[in-house]
This record gives C-alpha cells, structure tokens and sequence, in this order.
C-alpha cells in the first residue's frame, strides 16, 4: 500500500531538478537513443506524454524533441491532438525508427532516463541510513506487537541506531525474522530511488516494485506542482527498502544481472537496498557456507563501497549504504571464524521465552484467535507437556499449539475452548518421534 507523504517534510534532501540537457550528466547520444526507443515502443507522440515517459521536464523534453526534428529523426505529425493543451504531435521518420531499431539492438533499455552513477553516490550519501536517529521510544513503537525481553531492546537499539551490521542468533522460532522486520519498520522515513542509473555508457535498472514502495505524495495544489518542478522525477520517493533473502541466497544474486537477449542490466540485491536494510535470514540454509557469504560482504560493511563488474570485466565501484541483518539458528562460533566475526559489530542473542513470557504470548494468540483458554488445560501443559523437552519455551509454540487445536475444532465440530485431549493432539504435532522407518 503506498504511504502519503509530503516530500518537502521528509527530511530526506531531494534530488534536484536538471534545468538542462547537460545538466542531466548523460551524453546527448544516450538522451537520443534513449527518446527514439522510447517512442519507438510506446507508441506516444505528444511532448508532455514523452515527458512523463522519460521522466524530464516538458521543457527539456521538447529540446530533445527540437533537436532530433533537426537531425531528420522526428517530424511533427501535422494534427493537434485533443485536450486543454491542444498539443502538437510527433513521430519517427523512417530515418528516426532505422536509428531506433539499431539502438534497440544494442540495448532493449527504453523509458526513464538514468542518472549517472556519480550523482546517484552524492544522493545516497545525503539519505544515508547511517544518518537516521534510532531512539528507544522509536524502537518500542516499531516492535510494540512483538513480546520480547526486556534487555533485547539494549542491544538492538545501538546496533540499529549505528547502522553497522547485526548477526541474530539462537534456536529458531523465536523471532529473529519478525525483529528483523521490526527493525526495518524503526527506519521509518524515505528516500529517493532512481529508476536507472548510468555507468560507462552502460544502463543499469534500479528501481524494483517489489523491492521498492513508492510514497503517495499529497496533493495539496500549488505546493505539490512547485515540489515537483524542484525534484528530479528521474528518482521516485519510497519507504526505505527492505531486501529478504533466505536459504535461497546464492553469491551470483550480489551481482549485477545481466540479460543476454536484451544486452540490459538490473542492480545487484544488495544495491536495491541502498538506504535500507538488507536481511539475511536462515543463514547457513544456503549452498554456499556462511562464511563464504560473510567474506563476500567485508569489504562493503568495512568501507562502504561495493565493487560491480560489466560483462566486458570492468570493474567500478557503487556506495553500500545498507544495514546488514544476519540470522541464524547457529552458534556463531561454529559457522564463522574469528575474523570474520570481528567484522561483524553486533552480535545479538534471540533466546526463546521464560514461562510468564509464553503464557503472554499464548493468551495473545488464543485472545486474537477467539479461542478460550482452560486452566486445567492449561496446567496439563505446562506440568505433563513441557517437562518432556525439559521447559524449553519457544516463540512460535503459542501460535503452533493453538492454530493445531483449532484445526481439529474444526474437524470434530467443536467450539474453539482448550481441552487436555486437544493439548495432546496438538503436541504430537510439534514434534516428531525418533524411530528407525524400515523401507
């Protein structure tokens, strides 16, 4: 769901509008290509539908447009189309779609102009996580639905405040993804994400709906129309972006991906997050081992650059500005060695729940859930049922053990109120017996 802000009131400097075609940093023959594919694929013919398709002025739109009626490849189309503004139309010569098709050839990238990458580092630097200000009371309000123990808060507060990497550990089902989503909510502001940006000559897409979500800005008249005549509309205003990745993860995912057929690139994982946090969940579920990842990350958590490769093997660098979650249900001590956890600046331990802690949780649940709660029952689990696994509470037990006995509710006709027999019915569920399968 898109966020209605006021970007004048985000606190996030906003990119300025180019008021030239130089001012773009691009090269008049990638503004050109890149106006002849776009008409080319859309279709579109009229200044302000170019315009809002390349994501510049009206004014720098109709330059471009001017300057490519000069060179023989556009030509106005000689009606006025229909509209308040009774604009003038235009399209391709035969000349203009020759060149088209031969710049399609060399890259399918058509739409958005892109920023270069140097402007991109200056507006990175500018909404930097590291500048955000973590308090206690913004922490609280980002987890307040999750019950946690009361010191967690004094370790996660500094390492999400520093925007320096966490490493989550301890059994699982106990949180670590949801304080990790936590942690992303505690962000809480947005920043500017371009569509694209430019390297080398080269075109790279950046802006991702699945990653990225755009910011609805409030349309309060004048005000809205002059912001955007002061803000580059090449970038888009998202909530910080949140990166999750799982047992899936593999090292080729950190680079940039290229797309033989259409000869176009799309940014690395770790660059989408730019500005926000990248989560690394289940760590050690993935093919490569976990410190194969971590080695894969020293460099940019250590000095805030990552470095990228064309397909023709140049090098570059691109800015990390990202807060790295790790998660896992392993002891660091075994999945890392000792360097590796020196670069890793926070560690923080995710144990499960005492009893009073589990009780709370299991009341939550069972009060969300419209399911009564029996104190015979209840006493039947915690006396006959827990002392099987010696007391070792669990996060997800409380929401486990109640959707279990609902589903037989379900099944047998019963209404949802707590019995021993549904307690054990559930319980066989959460685990699973060791015995020898004869195949």
């Amino acid at each position: 769901m898109n966020m209605q802000a006021d970007p004048a009131a985000m606190g996030v400097p906003a990119p300025g509008q180019p008021r030239t075609l130089a001012e773009t940093g691009l090269t008049v023959v990638m503004l050109r290509d890149i106006m002849l594919k776009t008409v080319f694929r859309k279709s579109i013919e009229t200044t302000r539908e170019i315009s809002e398709a390349i994501r510049l002025t009206t004014g720098l739109t109709q330059q471009l447009i001017d300057q490519l009626r000069e060179a023989g490849l556009m030509q106005a189309t000689g009606t006025m189309h229909a509209g308040a503004s009774a604009e003038m139309g235009f399209q391709l010569t035969d000349t203009g779609k020759a060149r088209a098709a031969d710049a399609l050839a060399q890259s399918e990238y058509y739409g958005p102009m892109p920023v270069p990458l140097a402007a991109y580092k200056k507006q990175v630097t500018a909404q930097s996580v590291k500048n955000i200000k973590i308090t206690r009371q913004r922490l609280l309000k980002a987890m307040g639905h999750l019950i946690l123990p009361s010191n967690l808060l004094d370790q996660l507060g500094p390492a999400v405040g520093s925007g320096r990497s966490v490493l989550m550990y301890g059994p699982p089902g106990n949180g670590k993804s949801s304080i990790a989503e936590g942690i992303r909510a505690a962000l809480g502001d947005n920043v500017w994400i371009p569509h694209a940006i430019e390297y080398a000559g080269q075109v790279i897409t950046l802006y991702d709906p699945i990653v990225h979500t755009p910011v609805e800005q409030v349309d309060d008249g004048d005000s809205l129309r002059k912001t955007n005549l002061r803000v580059d509309t090449r970038y888009i205003l998202c909530q910080r972006p949140t990166v999750m990745t799982g047992g899936e993860l593999s090292l080729d995912m950190l680079d940039l991906k290229y797309n033989p057929v259409a000869r176009t690139y799309q940014a690395s994982l770790q660059l989408k997050s730019s500005g926000g946090v990248f989560i690394v969940d289940d760590l050690g579920r993935q093919a490569e081992p976990p410190q194969t990842i971590v080695n894969r990350w020293i460099v940019p958590m250590e000095m805030g650059y990552d470095i990228l490769a064309l397909q023709s093997g140049e090098k570059f660098e691109v800015p990390f500005d990202t807060l790295v979650v790790f998660s896992t249900n392993y002891h660091p001590n075994k999945i890392f060695d000792q360097a590796a956890l020196r670069r890793i600046f926070f560690k923080v331990l995710i144990d499960g729940p005492n009893q009073a802690e589990f009780l709370k949780i299991f009341a939550m649940v069972a009060k969300k859930k419209k399911f009564e709660l029996d104190e015979a029952s209840l006493v039947h689990l915690l006396k006959k049922k827990y002392p099987e696994i010696n007391n070792v509470y669990a996060n997800f037990h409380g929401q486990f053990l109640i959707d279990q006995m609902i589903a037989a509710c379900n099944f047998e006709g019963l209404p949802y109120r707590m019995t021993p027999d549904l307690v054990d019915r559930a319980w066989a569920n959460l685990f699973v017996e060791e015995i020898d399968i004869v195949h």
